[in-house]
């Protein structure tokens, strides 16, 4: 269900890193059917690393403030998070910089998910540059059926326990709270307000890109949450809602 996968393992090679036994996530969340890409053509993209693995995806906010989703900090503490930007890999290249600390939504729900926004601060700035970029908050909500396209290391299917090396994208369309909602699909009232949803045929994010970004028309506008299964026509990939949350993100950035 979540797009989310605690991969610790600091082993990579050309076939990916696994994921150790014991560690696999939860529910789902990967890339499936996208492309290999470089971290130049989604720059505000980092690996939200937890003891040297990569454990989430994030976005650039600020030289100093990232995004990402609230259920990938769970049960952890910010000593033991680091965030590489600037590098289509997960493992090296970039910069790798310790977490000071973070800030979960104080009404992010676990159990059905509303909320599921969280920003983190830096240890020192970045210097933004062509592959490390901030990116700008949605202020409303895309059209149903609006173009976009979610990136990540997360996992290539369903179930997988291996994440690839190199930065993956895919392109899916906006799938508004209205209609995710609807008997068109299966979730129901499980769509809440702060929600957003986007799919395509055999495309979805999946374990690892959780807290990654959803961007349509050169904005943020979701953040990687959750879903039942990856890439199921009944169920779309489901994203935290950044219009909705977008002065949320603003205050709490500015305070952390």
């Amino acid at each position: 269900m979540f797009k989310f996968g605690i991969l610790l393992s600091v082993v990579a090679c050309a076939f990916g890193a696994a994921i150790p036994e014991g560690l696999l996530p939860q529910l789902d969340g990967r890339i499936v059917g996208g492309t290999a890409t470089t971290i130049s053509s989604f720059p505000w993209q980092i690996s939200l690393q937890r003891y040297g693995g990569h454990s989430c995806g994030g976005s650039v906010y600020s030289d100093i403030i990232i995004v990402t989703a609230a259920h990938c900090l769970q049960s952890v503490s910010a000593s033991s998070l680091k965030v590489r930007a600037g590098s289509t890999y997960w493992f090296s290249g970039g910069i790798l910089v310790q977490v000071a600390a973070f800030r979960n939504h104080e009404e992010y729900n676990a159990n059905t998910m509303v909320n599921d926004i969280a920003v983190i601060r830096l240890s020192s700035s970045m210097t933004l540059s062509s592959t490390i970029k901030a990116i700008d908050l949605a202020s409303s909500a895309p059209a149903n059926g609006a173009s976009a396209s979610v990136s990540g290391w997360g996992t290539q299917s369903y179930g997988s326990i291996f994440i690839p090396p190199t930065l993956q994208y895919v392109n899916v369309n906006i799938v508004s709270q209205a209609v995710c909602g609807s008997s068109t699909y299966d979730y129901g009232s499980k769509i809440k307000r702060s929600m957003i949803c986007a799919a395509a045929s055999g495309k979805d994010a999946c374990q690892g890109d959780s807290g990654g970004p959803l961007v349509s028309g050169g904005v943020l506008v979701g953040i990687v949450s959750w879903g039942y299964g990856c890439a199921l026509s009944k169920y779309p990939g489901v994203y935290s809602d950044v219009a909705v949350l977008r002065n949320w993100v603003v205050i709490n950035a500015g305070s952390i």
